[in-house]
């Protein structure tokens, strides 16, 4: 590695605004994978990512003529805000590009710091392309998010911090990629004092910039890139990132959706903070690599690089966590339309929890269901249960990995029903617990057929569900008495306007 970086990162101003993270060991994540699991901690900066390292480095370094006329960024946010805190301390005039789809949070804490914002564009490169002819129209000096040698260095003093931490070379880092910047300071630090040390990249699926770039030994401008993980949404690796990744990266993981949610999922459950999904990369791909390998016993460090997330997309991580983890397999299921036969599945599913159940009366004769089931055996585990069903009979379809399925058709199975009688739509609350519907079912009894079955693990103390029940009118005091035995809380809204626009009876 050039000698010059290696100055350069221990020359680096960054201390006037950030502060050296701790390097954590996450136990209940080591524990699981039976390896000593680092996380450095980035997402305790000041601004909640690493990203203010690179930014205040090339800003002090600026010429005093430099700093007067102001600078300009062109950021999905965590540099943005890197750059306006920079800034701010150093009482430049700042203009931050954003793309229209950068998370509010990020926006708010930018204007926060004092820079003016433009949005422009649904993806970095859109909004870097503005942030250029803005530069030119006003005579300001841009900031790059990472391909700079002063941006890079900046981000270095992470690699300088680890080896400080961690007195013994590590097994592997694994480190998010974005544009590069990252992994091009702390592999091109690392990699002068350990060649030994693996420095593995991690990059969504949807975006592997650094991935194709190595593969095709050039860098490649991606047509498109999927934006869950925004903060590495960059469609293609900065020049000298490239350049000096070629010389420090070992291999670059790629990993799903699903993966990088089960990585939140991880780090909330071991640190009690909430990662972005950038910076649950590293996770996903320490995760990843740990079940390709098999290895044990090692040192593995992950770079937690931000903690930016946008409150409303929780509900998205939590639906998705599960399934990166292997810990819910999603079924389609046709069954007997017949009093009883809700029962009998849910006999066969035995102590598992239920996470999901869908269905709505299509016709007299079957029953098509859609059924989330958690598992703690992974994959095996599904399989297994796939082949029970069909060794009883059932015709089932195995939803698990479908993305129309969990992004769609989970939300839209219902609808009107047409030559049902006597329905009433009763909605019910109980304890949540591991056989809590088996249970319910089972007390309910077989005297009545089920129309309409709605019900979802929202992983609160409660289970909710929404039951249509075909209760002809000389049997109601008896459905109510037994309603009563069940000691359940529960409310009648076969009223309801929403039944009857959406999931009624239908008088076709």
């Amino acid at each position: 590695m050039p000698l010059p970086y290696i100055e350069k990162i221990l020359r680096a101003r960054v201390y006037d605004v950030a502060r050296e993270t701790p390097l954590d060991r996450i136990s209940l994540l080591s524990a699981r994978l039976d390896n000593q699991v680092y996380l450095k901690r980035e997402d305790m900066q000041p601004v909640f990512s690493f990203k203010l390292r690179g930014a205040y480095n090339k800003m002090i370094n600026l010429s005093e003529e430099k700093r007067n006329r102001g600078v300009i960024a062109a950021s999905a946010g965590n540099h943005a805000q890197g750059v306006a805190l920079a800034a701010q301390r150093l009482k430049i005039q700042a203009l931050i590009v954003m793309p229209k789809t950068t998370p509010l949070i990020k926006v708010k804490s930018v204007r926060n710091f004092g820079a003016k914002i433009v949005l422009a564009g649904d993806s970095y490169d859109e909004a870097f392309a503005r942030s250029q002819e803005l530069a030119k129209e006003q005579n300001l000096t841009f900031i790059h998010p990472f391909d700079d040698p002063e941006v890079i260095a900046g981000q270095g003093t992470i690699g300088m911090e680890i080896l400080r931490q961690h007195p013994t070379p590590p097994e592997a880092i694994f480190i998010p990629v974005g544009g590069g910047g990252l992994i091009a300071g702390i592999g091109a630090y690392i990699k002068y004092v350990y060649p030994q040390v693996k420095i593995i990249g991690v990059e969504p699926e949807d975006a592997p910039s650094l991935y194709t770039a190595l593969k095709a030994k050039r860098r490649v401008k991606l047509k498109q890139v999927g934006i869950f993980a925004d903060g590495v949404a960059v469609r293609q690796v900065g020049k000298e990132n490239y350049r000096l990744a070629r010389k420090v990266v070992d291999e670059v993981v790629l990993v799903n959706t699903d993966e990088i949610c089960a990585a939140i999922k991880d780090i909330y459950d071991d640190t009690r903070t909430t990662a972005e999904p950038a910076g649950a990369l590293s996770v996903a791909g320490l995760k990843h690599y740990v079940k390709r390998e098999g290895c044990q016993g090692k040192d593995l460090i992950a770079i937690n690089s931000g903690a930016n997330i946008n409150f409303d997309r929780l509900r998205h991580v939590a639906e998705r966590a599960e399934f990166g983890e292997r810990r819910e397999a999603l079924f389609a299921v046709q069954i007997p339309e017949q009093p009883g036969s809700f029962l009998r599945f849910c006999q066969l599913i035995g102590k598992r929890s239920i996470t999901e159940f869908n269905y709505r009366y299509c016709n007299a004769v079957k029953a098509q269901i859609f059924v989330g089931i958690e598992l703690s055996g992974g994959d095996k585990e599904r399989e297994s249960l796939f082949q029970r069903f069909q060794d009883k009979g059932y015709s089932i379809i195995d939803m698990t990995d479908n993305e129309t399925a969990k992004l769609h058709i989970r939300y839209m199975v219902g609808g009107h029903a047409q030559g049902i009688e006597d329905e009433s739509l009763i909605r019910f609350e109980f304890p949540e617990r591991p056989g809590a519907l088996l249970y319910f079912l089972s007390h309910l009894g077989k005297e009545w057929n089920i129309s309409l079955f709605h019900y979802r693990n929202h992983g609160a103390a409660y289970g909710r569900v929404l039951m249509g029940i075909q209760v002809p009118p000389g049997e109601k005091g008896d459905f109510l008495r037994k309603l009563k035995r069940l000691e359940y809380v529960y409310w009648d809204e076969t009223d309801n306007p929403a039944y009857r626009l959406f999931a009624g009876v239908s008088a076709d």
